[in-house]
């Protein structure tokens, strides 16, 4: 029974891992032209329907209480859209020097472009009980933030392929995630009582839809004989992500923690978690539309699919411990206030 709570929990990760290998083993299915048709139902269909879904599960009327707390918002996405697509491009100049595949490193750059993620951000910030409120507004508004920004990002810091004019990637963008995105949220405004009442599986179906994405971009791989993953430079991508993520925390925690910075031990967990979560959900999707056309786009994609884990790992991991150090500046916080002048 212990492994089959622990399947169900575990679900996406190891569905990533198996349409992976699905994909290694039958590519002509998912190939551009082949029988799954994804160059229609994947750009069109599937990306639409998962940003659809995140309008429709999007509660807004939680966000209006966070709405005011401007200098925690504006920490938050200068440090993930701004700070951190920098950071990581000094990084990566450092990083071509040694004989790490070029595009997982490409790759890298392209998760410091990501917004922050709608779930896990705001799961593990409620898990440690900091501020949830701060980090749905967070969250919510970096992914709409992220629809201009990170195609911007994407290509300011890579470029795009040269058969997709600019032009035309916004043109999808807007059709495939902006429309769908706000037609969500009108169908919301309808049918919210029912919602709230039924609670459908929003995150299992964007997952489930997210996986024929992945399926996809591999089959477009493994159809290609001339790209071969070195396991020597996973192994060190799969490091530098844990480097980057565990600095960048460490970082943020500073930031937030220093004296008059004016945020609470609960602002903090929220800012913690926002900052340095990227959006997979909304990245692959994203990746899809901008390098539509490159031969390489799944290495490109692996350390995005590598950084999703991996920021859920770690901070699950911190949990107790970010809990416990909140819990005791709070006490340390009220007991202040109570000592007479």
């Amino acid at each position: 029974m212990g492994l089959l709570v622990r399947i169900r929990k575990e679900w996406f990760i190891i569905g990533i891992v198996l349409v992976i290998l699905s994909a290694k083993l039958q590519p002509s299915v998912g190939v551009r032209g082949g029988p799954l048709r994804p160059e229609i139902t994947i750009a069109y269909f599937a990306v639409s329907l998962i940003f659809f879904n995140s309008g429709l599960s999007l509660k807004t009327e939680e966000l209006t209480s966070a709405l005011l707390h401007v200098r925690l918002h504006l920490f938050v996405q200068s440090f993930t859209l701004v700070f951190f697509p920098l950071a990581v491009w000094l990084l990566l100049k450092v990083l071509a020097l040694t004989a790490i595949d070029q595009w997982l490193l490409r790759g890298l750059q392209t998760v410091s472009c990501m917004p922050p993620p709608v779930s896990s951000a705001v799961i593990l910030t409620k898990a440690v009980g900091g501020n949830e409120a701060a980090a749905i507004f967070n969250s919510a508004f970096g992914s709409f933030l992220g629809i201009i920004v990170t195609p911007v990002l994407l290509l300011l810091f890579l470029g795009s392929s040269s058969s997709v004019p600019f032009s035309s990637i916004f043109s999808q963008l807007f059709m495939t995630v902006v429309v769908p995105l706000i037609l969500g949220q009108v169908c919301r405004g309808f049918l919210r009582e029912y919602l709230e009442r039924r609670k459908p599986p929003f995150g299992a179906v964007s997952s489930a839809v997210l996986l024929m994405i992945i399926y996809t971009t591999f089959c477009d791989t493994f159809s290609n004989p001339n790209i071969e993953l070195d396991p020597t430079s996973l192994l060190m991508v799969v490091l530098i992500i844990f480097s980057i993520q565990l600095s960048f925390m460490l970082l943020t925690f500073a930031f937030s923690t220093r004296s008059g910075s004016g945020f609470s031990p609960a602002d903090t967990v929220a800012i913690v978690f926002c900052s340095t979560h990227k959006s997979l959900t909304l990245g692959i999707p994203m990746l899809k539309i901008v390098f539509e056309g490159y031969e390489h786009l799944s290495l490109i994609s692996v350390p995005l699919l590598i950084y999703h884990p991996a920021q859920i790992l770690l901070g699950s991991v911190l949990v107790p411990t970010i809990r416990s150090w909140m819990t005791s500046r709070q006490k340390a916080v009220k007991l202040s206030t109570l000592q007479p002048i």
